[in-house]
């Protein structure tokens, strides 16, 4: 990294899937320095979504790097996820219109039910997709895939885990790391983070302060997506070796299905 931007800057990863973020600074300056990401990072700067983009840099390489506004914050607890902020600001991601527009000029089209099913026949290995659990799933979503259908699709985060929410030190609350962003329902990222976090007779208390009521066909939705991002995630643990995380998965698994 020192090549690309001179050895008197500080650099050091910070983590992740890619590989490619890093803290970084350079005399009284600190950033967070992310590879080749998104030209949606702006828009979300924009609208106070992730922390303040402060500039954006194309390298000899062919190579972007974007420096955004390093925080002293920190990763919001499983238990914290039950509060008003994280449902108000999944509310204003969803109901954006300008990051909805600006998704779709980079080329996001719809995600569809067939689109998932046809995915996970794909990525799903023989050693996974014999598992009597996995077939009962992959039979639940074909059966449901003509039920779910919700016609205002929004800017999906997709992967509303706790380590994602930032909260800094001003109780500003931030959703980063945003690279899975698609144009779906918001049943993608409301189920997700119900069945992850918040207990089930706690639901209806939840959605009311996202601003949305609780019935049959949103919990029908909810669970289909939350069966398809399980199957994926069992498949992903696998590929990385992590197969304490698979069996936790296929567990889970289980249990979304008895729901």
């Amino acid at each position: 990294m020192e090549d690309y931007f001179g050895h008197d800057w500080e650099i050091v990863p910070a983590g992740g899937a890619t590989g490619e973020a890093f803290f970084a600074q350079h005399e009284k300056n600190r950033y967070f320095l992310k590879r080749n990401t998104s030209p949606f990072l702006a828009s979300l700067s924009a609208e106070g979504i992730v922390p303040k983009l402060v500039w954006t840099k194309r390298m000899e390489t062919g190579d972007v790097f974007t420096a955004q506004q390093w925080l002293n914050g920190r990763e919001l607890k499983p238990a914290e996820m039950v509060q008003e902020n994280v449902a108000k600001l999944l509310k204003k991601i969803h109901q954006s219109k300008h990051l909805l527009n600006m998704l779709k000029r980079l080329g996001k089209s719809p995600l569809q039910p067939a689109h998932i099913i046809q995915n996970l026949h794909q990525q799903l290995d023989e050693d996974i997709d014999k598992l009597s659990i996995v077939q009962e799933s992959i039979t639940f979503l074909k059966e449901n895939s003509e039920n779910i259908h919700f016609e205002h699709k929004v800017v999906c985060h997709c992967d509303v885990n706790h380590n994602n929410w930032l909260l800094d030190e001003n109780n500003q609350l931030y959703l980063i790391d945003w690279d899975g962003a698609v144009v779906a329902d918001p049943a993608i990222d409301i189920g997700s983070l119900l069945y992850w976090y918040i207990p089930r007779n706690e639901w209806e208390n939840w959605l009311n302060l996202y601003g949305l009521k609780l019935d049959d066909h949103l919990i029908l939705r909810m669970k289909w997506y939350v069966i398809a991002q399980t199957l994926q995630s069992i498949q992903w643990h696998k590929d990385k070796s992590r197969f304490s995380e698979m069996n936790h998965w296929i567990d889970l698994l289980e249990q979304y299905l008895s729901l």
